[in-house]
């Protein structure tokens, strides 16, 4: 269960430069990547896609994350965000 939300009409499209900010169609999702629709993953994505990562997650012990299989997840230690290429750690959430 989720307890806070990302702030996507606010820090996220200042972060991206954008007037307007939503997530890709499901398959151009699925053909820019060589994942399934929900089982897209941060790890393996295009190099030029950037990826913003809440630092609360960054700091998180171990994340559950997709695999790039709906049927599979992964178990990751937070700080691997860190290491992404194009990823930057920021606060995302909003305030509760």
């Amino acid at each position: 269960m989720a307890t806070s939300r990302a702030d996507i009409n606010g820090v996220i499209r200042r972060q991206l430069d954008a007037r307007k900010i939503s997530f890709a169609p499901m398959d151009k999702a699925v053909a820019l990547t060589p994942m399934e629709y929900g089982g897209i993953t941060p790890i393996g994505l295009p190099e030029d896609w950037p990826i913003l990562v809440d630092r609360a997650v960054a700091n998180t012990t171990h994340v559950v994350i997709g695999s790039g299989l709906r049927k599979s997840k992964l178990l990751v230690l937070g700080n691997l965000f860190h290491k992404l290429p194009n990823t930057k750690v920021m606060d995302i959430t909003l305030p509760s």
